[in-house]
């Protein structure tokens, strides 16, 4: 099943604005993208590999280190302007690297 972009877009900046409506963001954190495995062969050092060109700091959680045992990888943008639009872009970018390699989006946090 191909992914639903516009869908994703609209969840994201749904999540945004209740967040900053709730609790207020900052104006500047590390954004978090978060990457769950959809098959065995998913291959977690190649997408780290692709997306670190595109200044990604990456880290992979094993199911044994996963606080609920499923696996994934953080996809981490450092010092970013916060905004819905910001976060989308790098999301968008994040997730298409990831569907290449086996995996699919599973969320975003920031870290101020």
């Amino acid at each position: 099943m191909p992914q639903d972009f516009d869908t994703q877009r609209d969840e994201t900046v749904a999540a945004f604005n209740a967040l900053q409506a709730e609790h207020g963001l900052p104006e500047v954190a590390d954004v978090d993208y978060f990457f769950v495995p959809t098959h065995d062969g998913a291959d977690w050092r190649a997408l780290a590999e692709e997306l670190s060109r595109s200044e990604y700091s990456c880290t992979y959680v094993s199911a044994d280190e996963a606080e609920d045992g499923t696996p994934y990888l953080a996809a981490t943008l450092p010092d970013q302007m916060i905004s819905a639009t910001g976060i989308w872009i790098g999301e968008e970018v994040a997730t298409r690297a990831a569907l290449k390699h086996g995996f699919a989006p599973d969320g975003w946090g920031l870290e101020s």
